[in-house]
Parts: structure tokens; C-alpha cells; sequence
């Protein structure tokens, strides 16, 4: 009960959690596809700035469901089909091998990738291509081969080449904070800062187009849910009531956003159209409903205490009848659907156990499998293609990101250059 109301209470400050050192456990990828991402040829007179294949290596390893051979123990470095060799690859027991090379135009600032994806089992090229851009652009085309390759051999398309929203907390003495938010490759590469403010910034959350953010700031010492544009840094305030507002969370056709209001004294879930600015109630209980996110067009699943516990429900917008989704443990909040809609990720509680952690579950038959073995786990954000999670938790007293994949494979804590990390928002696929 105390977790839930301290989730309530983040909605109206931004409070931090309380310090407690997580404890990470890596497990293996003994089940995982081996594949080996050779270090890309390069004929230039210095070394790149961007390591390509090795980029490309840590992608892959991301998702679980491939081991990337160790580049120091490969026998060659073919950088085409013709120099990749069959019996050496299944020696060292790789299915796959990556190769490629990077030329770069004398007269411009133009860089040319070409890359193949060779099938040691089958002795073949599965593909060959070419992709081009800016030095600035080296990363972008790594992850883009990445995504190219992933789909190739799993079918599902790559979302490497994502962004992800975060909140960065620096205190530099006591009443002393700023507060940015921060948007980066999914990896946590090259973050730029799209707003900055001494009071928090809370849950920001992309919309479909990619092009819209929303979020809660207290700029003006009160909560405010604005629609930031990230093209032009255009600001909209979209809600300023009395009282909480918070938790703003797109539909799926992006025309309308879901928000907690408790402008009625009880804090419910809200339905605006952004094109009207008309706004519906959509729950009406003496319990605490927050959280929205939506499962399609017209459901909407929420975080409730109106069983007596925080518990996952979902309602349709129009009738406004609530049914539950989550049984297992004793704490369930802050649902995030799959691009699919076949699986629910949240901060999960088990029976008896005082950690939290981030849990999927699976919504046609209903089992639910613990994907985090850190603690105070919190804020759940999919990949678009839904085979990686990244969260908050914490480390040593500090906040910080972590990335798990959904078959619980791989985890790491993403990289940045800020000390205090929160809310996480995984974009969809973008241009």
C-alpha cells in the first residue's frame, strides 16, 4: 500500500525513490542464435569515429536472440562474401556471419557502406546491400543495417534505429535541481536536450507520428500536461486544471490523449481529442485511478486501488465498465501494451516479496513471467517491435535505465552522461 500511494504521489512531485543498491544478474545466452558481426573494412588515414560492426554486434545482442562471437577470437576479417570461409566459421560454431566495408568519397563528406549477411549452414548470401550518408550518420547506418539484418533472419523488423525520451535529474545543492528531458538513439547514444527546467518534468511519452511528445512539467509550480513538437520545439499546453494532472498517454491514431484529472475531487482517467480540445470522463469510482495506456482505439488499461490493492484494469471509452486484467501478486501498476497487443508489460509485486519488479504478461492465455531481477524497478517502455524493455530502477542511490530483452536474455544498463535517470519513453518506428 505504501508503494501505491508513493505512486500516486509522483504524479503530483517528483519525489526520488528511496536510495537502495540493485543488484544485477546477467544470464547467459546459451539458447541464443551465434553470429559473428566482423570489424567493417576501412582504408582511411584515421580510424572512425564509429565503430560499425560493433555497433551493430551490441544491437543484436540486445534483443536475445543472438550470441555475437567474440571478435578476438574470429580466425579471419572477411569484409566480402568471397573471403568469408564456411569450414573456419562452423569450427567456431557461427551460424551467421556479417561482413562489410566502408569507402568514403574523396571529394565530399560522403561515406558508403556495403554489407552482406552469409549463412554458414547453408553456405550461401542471404543479402548484400549498400547504404550511404554524412559522417554524423555512421551510427544511423549501423543501426539501420542492424534492423536489415534482424529481419532478415527472424522476420520481425529491427527497431534499432528508435529513439528514446528520458528525465534527467541533477542536484546541485539542497532546493537545487534541473531537470532535463533528454532524447537519444534507443542505446543512449548522442542525447540532445529538448527541454530544461528547475522544476520536475514527468512522464513523457511519444506519439504515434513520433513527431509529438507529451508530458507533465511543474514550471509553473503546479502539474501541466503540455504537447511538446520535436521538430520545432513548439510548446502546447494541453491541460492546467486544479489539482493532479498527470500521466498523458496517446491513442493509437494519435488524435487523442488520455490523462488523470482530479479536478473532481477523486483523481479518474480523462479522454481529450486534441482537434476539439473535447474532453470526456471516461472512470468514476471513489478508488484511485491512474496510469492510462491504451490497448486499441477504444480500451484503455489503468492502474486502480479499487479492489483494495493496486491492481491493472481495462475499460472501453465509450461504456465506461471496467474489467481486470491482472491476478498474480499483490501489486500491479503503470501497464505498457506491445506494438501487437498481445502482451502487457508493468511494475510487478510477487506474494511475500517486497521487491518490485518489471513483469510481461501474456493477455490471451493470462501467464506472466518476472523479466528484471533489480529492485524498486519502475516506468516499463517497449521497443515498437516488442523484443526489448528498457526501465528506471536504481544503483547504488542513483537512477539509472536498464535494457532487457523479453525473453529475458539480455539486460545492460544504458550509457549516458547523467548521474539520475527516470521515466523512460521508447518512440515507434520513426522515418
Amino acid at each position: 500500500m505504501k508503494r501505491w500511494l508513493a505512486t500516486a504521489v509522483l504524479l503530483l512531485m517528483a519525489q526520488s525513490l528511496v536510495a537502495q543498491e540493485a543488484i544485477e544478474i546477467t544470464r547467459g545466452t546459451d539458447k541464443a542464435t551465434p553470429i559473428a558481426v566482423v570489424p567493417f573494412g576501412w582504408q582511411g588515414g584515421s580510424p572512425l569515429p564509429e565503430d560499425l560492426a560493433q555497433i551493430a554486434s551490441n544491437n543484436l545482442r540486445n534483443t536475445g536472440m543472438f550470441a555475437p562471437f567474440d571478435r578476438s577470437n574470429m580466425l579471419s576479417n572477411p569484409t566480402q562474401p568471397s573471403e568469408i570461409f564456411p569450414r573456419d566459421w562452423t569450427m567456431l560454431g557461427v551460424e551467421y556471419v556479417v561482413a562489410g566495408r566502408v569507402t568514403k568519397d574523396p571529394a565530399g563528406d560522403r561515406f558508403e557502406v556495403t554489407y552482406s549477411l552469409y549463412s554458414v549452414v547453408r553456405e550461401e548470401v542471404l543479402m548484400s546491400k549498400t547504404v550511404s550518408g554524412t559522417q554524423g550518420q555512421l551510427r544511423d547506418m549501423a543501426h539501420h543495417l542492424s534492423d536489415e539484418v534482424f529481419e532478415e533472419i527472424t522476420g520481425i523488423r529491427g527497431a534499432f534505429n528508435t529513439k528514446l525520451l528520458y528525465v534527467s535529474a541533477e542536484r546541485f545543492s539542497a532546493g537545487n535541481t534541473r531537470y532535463t528531458l533528454q532524447r537519444s538513439d534507443y542505446d543512449g547514444a548522442r542525447a540532445t536536450t529538448l527541454l530544461q527546467s528547475r522544476e520536475p518534468i514527468l512522464t513523457p511519452s511519444y506519439a504515434p507520428d513520433g513527431q509529438r511528445i507529451a508530458y507533465v512539467s511543474f514550471e509553473s509550480r503546479r502539474p501541466e500536461i503540455f504537447i511538446h513538437y520535436v521538430q520545432t520545439g513548439r510548446r502546447e499546453r494541453i491541460t492546467s486544471f486544479e489539482g493532479l494532472n498527470g500521466a498523458p498517454a496517446w491513442s493509437p491514431d494519435g488524435q487523442r490523449l488520455a490523462f488523470v484529472l482530479s479536478r473532481d475531487g477523486n483523481p479518474e482517467i480523462y479522454v481529450m481529442e486534441l482537434a476539439s480540445k473535447q474532453m470526456r470522463r471516461v472512470t468514476n469510482h471513489f478508488g484511485i485511478d491512474t496510469e492510462p495506456t491504451w490497448m486499441d482505439n477504444s480500451t484503455i488499461a489503468f492502474t486502480s486501488d479499487r479492489g483494495g490493492r493496486p491492481q491493472i484494469y481495462k475499460t472501453n471509452i465509450s461504456s465506461g465498465s471496467a474489467e481486470r486484467l491482472t491476478f498474480v501478486g499483490n501489486y500491479n501498476a503503470n501497464a505498457k501494451m506491445s506494438a501487437d497487443g498481445s502482451t502487457m508489460v508493468m511494475v510487478h509485486r510477487q506474494d511475500g516479496n517486497s521487491n518490485f519488479h518489471i513483469a510481461a504478461q501474456d493477455l490471451k492465455r493470462g501467464n506472466l513471467r518476472v523479466l528484471t531481477q533489480t529492485s524498486l524497478d519502475e516506468s516499463p517502455t517497449v521497443a515498437p517491435n516488442g523484443t526489448m524493455l528498457i526501465y528506471a530502477t536504481r544503483q547504488q542511490g542513483r537512477g539509472v535505465l536498464m535494457l532487457v530483452s523479453t525473453n529475458g536474455r539480455a539486460r545492460s544498463e544504458i550509457p549516458t552522461q547523467f548521474t539520475d535517470l527516470r521515466v523512460p519513453s521508447w518512440s515507434p518506428y520513426l522515418p
